[in-house]
């Protein structure tokens, strides 16, 4: 692929991290292992489509998604709590190798794509993570359980497009960039509206 298309790919993975970090992983894993869309053979980042790093994100995955079902609702009403916190790491981490990995793959100079995943995968989880969480804190029960579903959902899609059409992922963060000024632009306004309520 082109460079253009290397950043593209790295930057939809990454983004699709940030908004919910295990699926997008697993999926560019389990299709690098069979050679479809990504190849990460005899790159330094061949062990993304490695069993072992396979199971430790999906082991990663399940413990996260029990935490969320057993823990109570600890969530603020911005969708802040260790959790999201903990997620927000995760999402970088994973953005990160995801972004590195589609440069090795073109044969391009890896760490620029570490750095720039870490960024797109933060740009998701504000413009997009945060939104679910908060919407979750103000949900019950199966509702807000539903939400984590259209999460996962979300990034699966981000992240099996970026892969079969690369210039893609700069429209998924231009589309983060619009949702976290609209969300900052909306905060704004309620708080102008409660000094003016004082």
């Amino acid at each position: 692929m082109s460079l253009g298309f290397d950043i593209g790919q790295g930057a939809g993975l990454a983004g699709a991290t940030g908004v919910r970090p295990f699926l997008p992983p697993i999926l560019t894993g389990a299709l690098a292992s069979g050679d479809v869309g990504v190849d990460f053979d005899d790159t330094s980042f061949d062990w993304v489509e490695s069993p072992a790093f396979l199971g430790v994100v999906l082991a990663l995955s399940v413990a996260i998604y029990a935490y969320e079902r057993q823990a109570p609702r600890a969530e603020s009403r911005e969708g802040r709590s260790p959790l999201q916190a903990a997620i927000a790491v995760i999402a970088m981490a994973l953005g990160a190798v995801l972004f590195g990995a589609s440069l090795a793959e073109g044969g391009r100079t890896e760490w620029p794509g570490v750095i720039a995943g870490m960024l797109c995968a933060f740009l998701g989880f504000m413009a997009v993570a945060l939104l679910f969480a908060r919407a979750r804190a103000r949900l019950e029960g199966g509702a807000a359980a539903l939400l984590n579903v259209y999460a996962d959902v979300t990034s699966l899609v981000l992240a099996a497009l970026s892969i079969l059409f690369p210039p893609l992922g700069f429209v998924v963060l231009a589309g983060f960039a619009v949702l976290l000024v609209r969300a900052q632009r909306g905060g704004d306004r309620k708080y102008e509206g409660l000094r003016i309520l004082r």
